[in-house]
């Protein structure tokens, strides 16, 4: 249980920081809020949210091996 929980704390590490990076390359790319950079800074906030949700998970499964 304790491995399932350092697996999703990095998964969901790694989403949160793919989507900062991500939305920088798509901006400083586009160099212009169009409908398609807004459309994938829409995808890209889900996916962050989705890391939350695992980082959330993941301190949830390690909190009886914490204490």
């Amino acid at each position: 249980m304790e491995l399932l929980g350092h697996t999703l704390d990095l998964i969901g590490k790694i989403l949160v920081s793919y989507t900062a990076i991500a939305v920088h390359y798509r901006y400083r790319k586009e160099h212009r809020m169009d409908d398609n950079v807004f459309r994938m800074m829409k995808r890209e906030q889900v996916i962050g949210v989705v890391g939350i949700a695992l980082l959330i998970v993941a301190y949830i499964i390690e909190l009886p091996y914490r204490l």
